[in-house]
């Protein structure tokens, strides 16, 4: 990955796509989501923050997973959540 600043992207080798195009957190409790990212160390989909439950920041703070990538068609790019830094692929 390409990243000058950011070790934890630069750390992603292999991006990681959505096994399901749905956050599951929202399916579960009847939410709904705007946007989907995934988590690039465990796989798991989740909701954006312009989602009323902001799923994935959820788990990056629970799990200290750092970095996602957009699950959106057409969309390329990470964000580090430590580091508050943006790469596209």
């Amino acid at each position: 990955m390409a990243s000058s600043t950011c070790v934890h992207i630069r750390g992603v080798t292999t991006i990681k796509q959505p096994h399901k195009h749905v956050c599951e957190d929202c399916v579960a409790i009847g939410g709904r989501w705007v946007h989907l990212r995934t988590c690039q160390e465990c796989g798991r989909t989740a909701c954006c923050d312009n989602s009323p439950n902001q799923h994935a920041t959820k788990h990056a703070r629970a799990t200290h997973h750092p970095v996602i990538a957009s699950a959106e068609p057409g969309e390329q790019w990470l964000y580090c959540y430590p580091d508050d830094a943006f790469a596209e692929y």
